[in-house]
């Protein structure tokens, strides 16, 4: 142990020998790590985002619909009911006897052709509304219910919300009426022609920008679909148990109906294939800016030759030797992870105060993304420790081969050089 003291501070004393090319090697790679954390931190930030959006609007923790709904949802078939067209209190009461669940919703969703409008098309939404708001937040980044003028309206009257982006396109306001056709559940169009009540902001542009929300009851009728419902929303105690809650529900409801568990969602396994792919460009950087280091290590060795010479006649082993450079390049490497995953950690703590506009940021081109229009990045301890071990890990394993290079250099013919 003393031995390794002893190398340590010899590695130690060697980096100080030339203090611009030691701030060469730590500037190189605190530079890879603060981008792999901040880099990190951006993209843990938009999977919270998108998670969260899938949670509130797409699917729920568990999203239960027909067979045949599931085969053309992309047009919100109406005609297909969940269970055939049962009614929505029976399932829910079964659905409740399951362990784990917390919630239970109603949602329908339907294509809308806008009359005496320049905007043509838009999606009512029907859900209800009192236990949903009470239930969670609907604007993903206020955390509140995103109302931002008038009232939500009450169930079973010819009343709407509209998305704060649709009205300004529309030029409606508290007041006014939306004369719009759509069609039912026995294919016949329905007109219908309710008043705004309210205008939302829920910071999803996706909804903001084209949904008319309404009472669930009063678009059920509209669409004839009795006392069913076309989709059903399931939230658990625990999102993390909903795997195996959806297949509890899979047996309980049978095979008429689809149960999807909200890690099924087309974007959320994207995100989550795509974490690999943003690891191995993480690594890409280090091993990049590694290469500062390797070279440092090769140009110190050369320079060396007669020390490295003098350290084999006094005695040291080539085990030894090698370790006092490997341990100069792990001490360089080590100040640079820590440097860069300080200035990543305070780069990512001021950013998740200061969120993006993800919208303007944009375009608003990602209008079918799931994901808040208020971007955070994510601040974690646990990131910036990732960074840094990863740093210090890639980098000192790129140096070891130059520092076994010292190995093989024989004490006489060093001291000849």
């Amino acid at each position: 142990m003393n031995n390794f003291f002893s190398l340590f501070t010899i590695a130690r004393r060697n980096i100080l020998r030339n203090k611009r090319r030691t701030a060469l090697c730590i500037t190189a790679t605190a530079i890879a790590v603060f981008f792999m954390i901040f880099m990190e931190a951006w993209i843990e930030g938009m999977v919270d985002s998108i998670n969260t959006v899938v949670h509130t609007f797409d699917a729920g923790d568990i999203k239960i619909v027909s067979l045949d709904y599931d085969a053309q949802d992309e047009y919100f078939p109406a005609q297909f009911p969940v269970s055939d067209g049962k009614s929505f209190s029976d399932i829910k009461a079964r659905i409740e006897t399951v362990s784990g669940v917390t919630a239970v919703f109603p949602r329908i969703m339907s294509f809308a052709t806008l009359q005496d409008s320049t905007v043509k098309h838009a999606l009512l939404w029907g859900i209800d509304i009192e236990k949903e708001m009470a239930f969670q937040h609907f604007n993903v980044n206020d955390r509140n219910n995103g109302l931002v003028d008038g009232r939500y309206p009450d169930p079973n009257k010819n009343e709407c919300a509209i998305g704060i982006k649709l009205a300004e396109k529309m030029g409606v306001k508290i007041g006014s009426h939306i004369p719009l056709k759509t069609v039912s559940a026995q294919f016949s169009d329905k007109m219908w022609n309710p008043v705004v009540t309210g205008i939302f902001n829920f910071d999803y542009l996706k909804y903001d920008d084209g949904v008319l929300l309404v009472p669930f009851d009063r678009l059920q009728r509209l669409l004839t679909l009795g006392n069913a419902t076309q989709q059903i929303f399931v939230y658990c105690e625990n999102p993390k148990n909903s795997p195996d809650i959806a297949r509890a529900l899979s047996v309980l409801l049978g095979p008429g109906d689809i149960v999807h568990d909200w890690h099924d969602n087309y974007f959320v396994a994207i995100m989550r294939k795509s974490m690999m792919s943003f690891n191995l460009i993480y690594i890409m950087f280090i091993i990049v800016a590694s290469f500062l280091i390797v070279n440092t290590m090769i140009m110190i060795i050369h320079e060396r030759i007669k020390e490295i010479g003098m350290m084999g006649s006094l005695g040291m082993t080539r085990g030894e030797i090698v370790l006092v450079f490997f341990l100069e390049a792990f001490l360089l490497s080590a100040a640079g992870a820590f440097v860069g995953a300080i200035a990543g950690g305070a780069a990512s703590f001021i950013m998740s105060l200061f969120p993006l506009d993800y919208t303007a940021l944009t375009g608003g081109g990602f209008k079918e993304l799931p994901i808040s229009g208020t971007l955070r990045l994510k601040f974690d301890w646990l990131i910036m420790l990732q960074g840094f071990l990863l740093g210090v890990i890639v980098s000192s394993i790129c140096t070891l081969i130059p520092s076994l290079r010292s190995a093989f250099i024989e004490p006489v013919e060093a001291l000849r050089r």
